[in-house]
């Protein structure tokens, strides 16, 4: 099952951006949908599996989008999913029965999603293949939330509510020296918290939160602490949270000494997620 959630490559056949994978948090099938194949993001989180080094093919943003090859593979993923042959591909015709559904497309791949320019108008095309094909799936947006005071992103994310979708919205630190760790990025840590509360007032929110060892050294006690209060300072800010996702890195790491925490230590600090009056979830 482990190495089933291992495997996420974001290419699939001789598709460019769309790509299907059976994903531990979705909990069935995942279409995703790759808005980033120049590698573009503003976060270089130690935990990332995507090779930003130099001539790893990062080039400016939006560059290599093509929305008719989009929406010509996620309509021939969509049909896959909904007429059942997909479980007869490798690797999924060894997916348990269980997780034999289709549960989501998802917008994540090589970089922030929100960062395309036609982002808004791809979350539109998306719902319309999806209803056109007959599925039963969510739209999920996979966000570091750095974006969310951009009229457009917000604008686009608040249409969204109107059909089963989900926001899942990254928090991993409490302070600013571990999201500067962990996360390594320009954009403030405040303007991500104010994001995460002005989007949430508008909006449910998943709040996804990838904890790991740096150096072999888990998150201290007092940097958890700090992140349990980010969610109680956001409940009572007025933001909607769904539930928090509680995860660590299950695939080959950006930096090598950045490294997978264990269930048990997970539980941990979803116990203080709880605490905060937070639904939790825990994904190793």
């Amino acid at each position: 099952m482990t190495e089933l959630f291992r495997q996420h490559a974001r290419t699939w056949r001789d598709f460019r951006f769309c790509y299907p994978v059976v994903s531990r948090r979705s909990r069935g099938l995942s279409l995703g949908v790759n808005l980033n194949p120049d590698k573009a993001c503003n976060f270089d989180c130690a935990y990332c599996s995507v090779d930003r080094t130099a001539g790893s093919g990062v080039r400016g943003p939006g560059s290599g989008v093509d929305e008719t090859a989009i929406e010509a593979e996620l309509a021939a993923l969509l049909h896959m999913a909904v007429s059942g042959r997909i479980w007869s591909e490798e690797p999924f015709d060894r997916t348990p029965a269980h997780l034999r559904r289709l549960n989501d497309v998802a917008f994540s791949g090589d970089g922030e999603p929100t960062s395309y320019a036609g982002f808004p108008r791809m979350l539109e095309r998306a719902g319309s293949l999806i209803d056109a094909a007959g599925a039963r799936a969510t739209i999920v947006i996979i966000t570091n939330a750095t974006l969310f005071h951009r009229p457009a992103v917000r604008d686009a994310l608040v249409a969204l509510a109107s059909r089963p979708s989900e926001v899942w919205a990254k928090l991993d630190a409490g302070t600013d020296d571990w999201y500067r760790a962990v996360d390594r990025s320009d954009v403030p840590f405040q303007r991500v918290l104010g994001n995460l509360r002005d989007l949430g007032r508008l909006r449910p929110l998943v709040i996804q939160s990838l904890f790991c060892r740096l150096h072999g050294q888990m998150p201290p006690q007092h940097e958890i602490e700090a992140w349990a209060g980010r969610l109680r300072w956001l409940l009572d800010e007025g933001a909607r949270i769904e539930r928090v996702q509680v995860y660590t890195t299950a695939r080959t790491t950006a930096e090598t000494w950045a490294t997978a925490l264990t269930e048990g230590e997970l539980s941990g600090i979803s116990v203080l997620a709880a605490r905060a009056g937070m639904h939790v979830e825990v994904h190793c």
